[in-house]
């Protein structure tokens, strides 16, 4: 499965930042207080960590400022992974802005975010990170090129989800980041399949002989990986996102 290279997942992050933002601005009042797929998390919480992540991807001092300062809040918070204090002060750190301040910072801190990512120095770049099952440890390269775009991405479909509206999807991009995500996911746990994903985003997708066939939404197919629903079979094999 052809996965994403370096120079494509820069022009990934900086159109899947823009779609979030033009998303952000075009919300009601009232959209941005529903729950959301992150039940701990309503519309406007889940941009408010969106724009704290940019802001630490921007800026190599937030960044240290928002590990210094968050991990300690794992203590007093249902902290599940280590990230969680960092994303619980990206929010209380935000949460003065109004909502359109906050749409107004999301439409700028996407350009900021990815040229901060790319001139991570390649030493840093090898830097082993833990991400948990089923990833393990793995470099911070991983982060930077995919793992934070997939993270905004995400944060998309649960929004779009959350307020009833169609998500904007296109093949060259939101199909680039499924059919990537289905390479990872598949080379991690090795079964065979034959997957059919519906919807622009979708595609076929083969691994290994005489596997389970399974036909799924690609959105859907996304949000039974990340945990936002329930799968079976060969789907009961996680990716977070």
């Amino acid at each position: 499965m052809n996965r994403i290279t370096r120079p494509e997942a820069r022009v990934l992050a900086e159109e899947e930042f823009a779609r979030f933002a033009d998303l952000m601005t075009s919300l009601s009042p009232d959209e941005w207080t529903r729950p959301t797929d992150c039940t701990a998390w309503d519309v406007r919480r889940v941009a408010l960590h969106v724009l704290g992540s940019g802001d630490a991807q921007a800026s190599f001092p937030q960044f240290v400022h928002q590990l210094r300062r968050g991990v300690p809040l794992n203590k007093e918070i249902d902290s599940h992974h280590w990230v969680d204090g960092m994303n619980e002060l990206q929010i209380r750190e935000r949460d003065h802005l109004t909502n359109e301040e906050v749409a107004s910072q999301l439409a700028t801190v996407g350009p900021r975010a990815v040229k901060g990512r790319w001139r991570t120095p390649p030493p840093m770049r090898y830097l082993p990170i833990p991400f948990g099952p089923p990833i393990g440890w793995t470099s911070l390269k991983y982060l930077l090129d995919v793992g934070f775009t997939r993270d905004v991405w995400a944060h998309r479909i649960d929004i779009c989800k959350a307020t009833g509206r169609d998500m904007h999807l296109t093949a060259d991009h939101d199909g680039r980041l499924v059919a990537d995500i289905v390479g990872e996911w598949a080379s991690i746990h090795g079964e065979p399949f034959e997957l059919v994903l519906e919807g622009p985003a979708g595609g076929k997708f083969t691994q290994g002989v005489d596997g389970e066939r399974v036909d799924i939404d690609a959105i859907d197919f996304i949000r039974v990986l990340s945990g936002r629903l329930p799968g079976t079979g060969v789907l009961s094999h996680p990716l977070p996102l």
